[in-house]
């Protein structure tokens, strides 16, 4: 083994680890980079697989006074910044059926890609339970064998969650009531089918370009007129106290600002280093071909610049007062290290948009940060990155993130090894607005400060899933937890009185103490499904039929924290 630079000892290693930045690895080659050193080795094979392990143990033992403890009354506790967070309890669990239906005809599924709770139905009743309004988004529709002109929407369901009911039954019951779907501000219909490869595209009354789909037939594959129809695969929430909402999308990492009914207000596109490229133009097609065209190809199928296919702007979230949104990539763009293959490219992009400075509605972007995607060593002990599908306001500074694998229910390996509520603050990060690359080959740039990661709440914590029947791993049956994690919702344990709680303001809860809420995404699985307003019944080729599994946890925000709720 050689050292280009300098070979450290494993000593060197732990003490280093502490102010780790990245490490990079290329075949049997590997870069680590601290705050202070870059070491560099390139190894025979027969020495790669102990050097991963001696690293990859070096840098969970340095990290572990940054890892989750445990306080008597509670799971574990994490501190961030000097900010104390607990995970007291697995509080609730429910789900709904994996055929339902909504008001349309179409499967009723999927409703974890995002969620909100409409603060001012939260309300604790003298019985100890609690009701409120859930919006639950799905994103594009079934597609696990090619996307399909599902109009994307979003559901309501009344609530019902019994915290004193501790299993082993649900104690979490929704019921459905309503359905929208979205429209543009011309009253045409979203699709989720996937955006041309090229330019022209469909644009707004006010000429704001939107990544749109030309599709054949009826867009299932039937007859039909064909059309063409802007795309959306949702999958952030955020909702305004007038009863409009943003919606942020992964195809063309867009935020749209839709009124109560659905229609399309404004579209907010992204940043310049956001939009994918190819070959020299824009394009915002993710190679997800339709069901009826499989064999439709896009090349390249990655783009040379902008966001990863399927990567887009996945978490969404804003300020209490209504000033601000926060919108977090995926994973890194493309420029950073997210091609294809590049298993750390961990560089996610926090973008702060001014909604009291909007011009024609579009809001100025006021800040970008680095944030640093947790590393986890996976089931072949090989190292990938978790990506985050979810980030929740605290503070100004401090975000709820969810990270996870793509283990669980209905794949391959059963057992996650990361799926994780964790917390990130930015209060120490680098500006690097305007910036088109922060990270080249994933090697993040001398001059930036990432924001601090902070490791959390484990949803893989068996003991706890056990109250309510629940598994991390094993058998696949109803007992196992879903794949797809993709929501945070925060609501007060005490809240005020029903309507004196919850406005735009924000409300702190007197101990601290919230419910956090996440849905699971079960890609539409079922063996009894139904599309293009039930006149296209499917059933997956996967042969399962996942429910749609929600958790509610009950944690300690930091003493004072005033997070969006809701």
């Amino acid at each position: 083994m050689t050292a280009d630079l300098q070979q450290p000892t494993p000593r060197q290693l732990q003490d280093d680890a502490m102010s780790m930045k990245s490490w990079h690895l290329h075949g049997y080659a590997t870069l680590f980079i601290t705050t202070t050193k870059v070491y560099y080795f390139y190894f025979s094979k027969d020495l790669a697989t102990m050097y991963l392990s001696l690293i990859t143990s070096v840098l969970l033992a340095s990290t572990a006074s940054a890892l989750p403890q445990r306080r008597q009354d509670a799971v574990n506790t994490t501190t961030c910044n000097g900010k104390t967070y607990e995970y007291l309890s697995l509080a609730g669990y429910g789900f709904t059926a994996p055929n339902s239906q909504d008001k349309f005809g179409d499967t009723a599924a999927g409703i974890g890609s995002s969620a909100a709770i409409d603060a001012k139905t939260w309300t604790l009743h003298d019985n100890g339970t609690y009701t409120g309004l859930l919006y639950a988004l799905p994103d594009r529709g079934w597609n696990t064998e090619g996307t399909l002109n599902y109009q994307p929407r979003v559901h309501k369901f009344q609530i019902q969650f019994d915290p004193a009911s501790t299993g082993p039954s649900p104690n979490l019951q929704l019921h459905y009531l309503d359905t929208i779907r979205f429209s543009s501000d011309a009253d045409v219909p979203f699709t989720g089918i996937d955006p041309n490869i090229l330019p022209p595209y469909l644009t707004t009354s006010d000429g704001t370009t939107l990544p749109s789909a030309t599709y054949e037939g009826d867009g299932f594959g039937g007859d039909g007129p064909g059309g063409s129809r802007p795309s959306l695969d949702s999958e952030g929430i955020v909702l305004m106290p007038d009863g409009t909402m943003y919606i942020s999308d992964e195809y063309g990492d867009y935020i749209y600002h839709f009124a109560a009914d659905g229609k399309l207000i404004t579209a907010i596109p992204p940043p310049e280093p956001f939009i994918p490229i190819r070959n020299g133009s824009v394009s915002f097609s993710a190679a997800s071909p339709p069901r009826y065209d499989p064999d439709r190809e896009t090349i390249p199928e990655d783009p040379d610049f902008g966001r990863v296919n399927n990567q887009g702007y996945e978490g969404l979230t804003g300020s209490p007062d209504g000033k601000y949104l926060y919108v977090l990539t995926q994973s890194s763009l493309i420029q950073d290290g997210g091609a294809e293959g590049d298993e750390l490219a961990r560089w996610s992009r926090l973008v702060k948009l001014d909604l009291s400075a909007s011009e024609g509605g579009v809001p100025p972007v006021v800040g970008q940060y680095v944030v640093p995607l947790p590393v986890y060593a996976d089931e072949d002990d090989e190292l990938d990155v978790a990506a985050q599908s979810e980030i929740k306001y605290v503070s100004e500074t401090q975000f709820l993130v969810m990270a996870r694998d793509g283990n669980g229910w209905g794949q391959d390996e059963t057992e996650s090894k990361y799926r994780r509520a964790d917390v990130f603050d930015i209060s120490g990060a680098t500006d690097v607005n305007g910036r088109q690359t922060v990270a080249p080959e994933s090697i993040l740039a001398d001059d930036i400060v990432v924001a601090t990661y902070c490791t959390f709440l484990d949803f893989n914590v068996n003991s706890e899933l056990a109250k309510f029947g629940l598994q991390n791993g094993g058998d696949q049956d109803i007992g196992l937890l879903n794949e797809k994690w993709e929501s945070l919702v925060l609501v007060p344990v005490q809240p005020a009185a029903a309507g004196q709680w919850g406005q735009w303001t924000g409300k702190q809860d007197a101990n601290d103490e919230y419910f956090l809420f996440s849905l699971s995404d079960n890609d539409f699985i079922t063996q009894d499904g139904y599309m293009n307003g039930g006149a296209l019944p499917y059933s997956d080729e996967s042969g399962y039929d996942l429910l749609n599994q929600v958790l509610v946890f009950r944690v300690r925000l930091p003493a004072g924290a005033k997070p969006l709720t809701g």
